[in-house]
């Protein structure tokens, strides 16, 4: 799954969001290191919200090749919430 993200620059590093996941962040020394821990901090918070039985969050804007994204291998079965 591709989520958009933007990485902005900092006094010191690099920090990048996605719109698509509230609170999901992270930073790098460099542009390239932010936007790797950005795909990881992406798949561990979509991990655990599928082990808890929450819903993925699913990308709202289509991303096109003018956008920064990043592709996030989610890596847990969803848990069903049904009986």
């Amino acid at each position: 799954m591709r989520y958009r993200i933007e990485i902005e620059r900092a006094a010191r590093n690099y920090a990048a969001y996605s719109p698509d996941v509230p609170g999901c962040v992270a930073t790098g020394a460099t542009e390239e290191e932010c936007r790797r821990n950005m795909a990881e901090a992406l798949a561990f918070h979509i991990e655990g919200l599928l082990t808890d039985g929450l819903p993925m969050p699913r990308p709202l804007v289509v991303v096109d090749s003018g956008m920064d994204a990043v592709e996030v291998e989610i890596h847990v079965a969803p848990v069903s919430l049904t009986a």
